[in-house]
């Protein structure tokens, strides 16, 4: 259960966790349909850190967790994170190319005053077939192979999710980079409007579209109140 109550909501406590369990506690595979390969995520000893590796080879899964975190009450997102490598194909812009070393992405709660009938239908439509409803939108916090810091495009495959590009290119392979962000600043620039309560925090690497390979390392992921 996650505490509302304090100055900081500890999302992915990695540090914590114990290299011998499978996965950390509260976070599960997300696998998609029509995507056999999987990448493969460990709890790793990583620089004197208890962290997540991310190992993809034409594979594409994430790791995520469910949470209800109110925005306004904690707006900022804080991470760290580590590539090996870049995609050469990985390309924002293009299906084929919609790829990326590493990515963090938050999925939002469907407020239904928002949605029009035909929308409202499909909901309803989803909750029918998976027991419950999809998220209204998402953004994507991903490391580039190029692109210009800070650009905000719709993913290539929908408009419902959005992607931010946070770090770009190859000078920062292999070190550790600690990332900011404020969510409702985002969501807002996004989709130009205030966002809904955040429904879950995933991380994932993947290579199914470039058939390329890509190791990652994700260390603890925090929300915080107060602005950045």
């Amino acid at each position: 259960m996650l505490a509302q109550g304090s100055e900081v909501i500890d999302v992915g406590k990695f540090s914590a966790a114990d290299v011998s369990q499978s996965l950390p506690l509260e976070w599960k595979p997300l696998y998609f349909k029509k995507i056999e390969r999987h990448t493969v995520y460990t709890l790793v000893s990583e620089d004197s850190m208890t962290v997540i590796r991310a190992v993809a080879d034409a594979s594409a899964s994430g790791l995520t967790r469910e949470v209800r975190i109110n925005p306004k009450q904690y707006p900022v997102i804080q991470w760290q994170w580590k590539i090996t490598n870049l995609l050469n194909k990985s390309d924002v812009y293009k299906k084929e190319g919609d790829d990326y070393s590493a990515r963090v992405y938050i999925t939002f709660e469907v407020d239904r005053n928002r949605l029009n009938f035909f929308e409202q239908l499909k909901h309803e439509a989803v909750k029918l077939l998976y027991g419950k409803y999809p998220p209204l939108a998402a953004i994507n916090y991903i490391w580039a192979a190029k692109g210009s810091k800070g650009l905000v495009v719709p993913n290539s495959y929908t408009d419902k999710a959005m992607m931010i590009i946070v770090e770009s290119g190859e000078e920062k392979l292999n070190q550790w980079v600690s990332e900011e962000r404020n969510v409702t600043e985002d969501y807002q620039l996004a989709f130009e409007q205030d966002p809904p309560m955040i429904s879950g925090v995933a991380i994932m690497t993947d290579t199914d579209n470039t058939g390329e390979s890509a190791t990652a390392y994700y260390g603890d992921i925090l929300f915080k109140q107060g602005g950045n």
